[in-house]
């Protein structure tokens, strides 16, 4: 185990984390938008991603391996599982920051003339930024956690040292993984947690 090993894999974790985090991002922001539009899908569309993320983090990446284009051995596999965790909490929070801006505020909005295009860019993502901004950032501390697992398909990250300090029982090489993930979970945590603060105060 050389320092430049923790290195590399530190940076493969870092990067299974952000693809995930941004794809989530893509997918959350059109649904969530959607979503505040239909009611009824709402409730149900919440309540299948909600059973999704109640799976346990193995049985999925097991579940999606034989499926054919997404499953596999490898990073990919690994990306549309952490994808599919990551998505609850930014599509949930995006969907609560955008209901919850103040009907009177739409109604100054649609009296000025604004379009319904208009009032979303201008008026209702700006007021719930903060809410989604809350979501990316329990999105982004829990896909660094679970980006772990993904070496148990081949996906790498700091997951490698984890699994094969289990193998030999080696205490140091599970630590080699676990601390820097730790850490990464942190930093994450606290840079977005610092501009989440100055948005608000803002």
């Amino acid at each position: 185990m050389q320092p430049d090993e923790i290195v590399t894999y530190s940076a493969e974790h870092l990067w299974l984390v952000a693809v995930a985090v941004l794809a989530a991002l893509v997918i959350a922001g059109p649904s969530a938008v959607l979503l505040t539009r239909r009611p009824r899908l709402r409730r149900w569309s919440l309540g299948a991603i909600n059973v999704v993320q109640t799976i346990p983090s193995l049985a999925m990446f097991g579940f999606l391996l034989p499926l054919p284009f997404l499953g596999g051995v490898g990073k990919p596999t690994a990306i549309v599982a952490l994808t599919l965790y990551a998505l609850l909490p930014i599509l949930r929070n995006t969907v609560v920051g955008i209901l919850s801006v103040d009907p009177a505020v739409r109604e100054s909005a649609v009296a000025m003339g604004m379009t319904g295009a208009q009032i979303l860019r201008q008026v209702e993502l700006p007021l719930a930024f903060p809410t989604i901004l809350a979501g990316i950032r329990i999105a982004t501390v829990t896909t660094i956690g679970t980006a772990t697992i993904a070496a148990a398909i081949g996906g790498g990250g700091l997951g490698t040292f984890v699994f094969r300090g289990i193998a030999m029982a080696d205490a140091r090489t599970i630590l080699a993984g676990a601390v820097p993930a730790a850490l990464m979970a942190i930093a994450a945590d606290e840079a977005l947690g610092w501009i989440e603060r100055r948005f608000s105060s803002w």
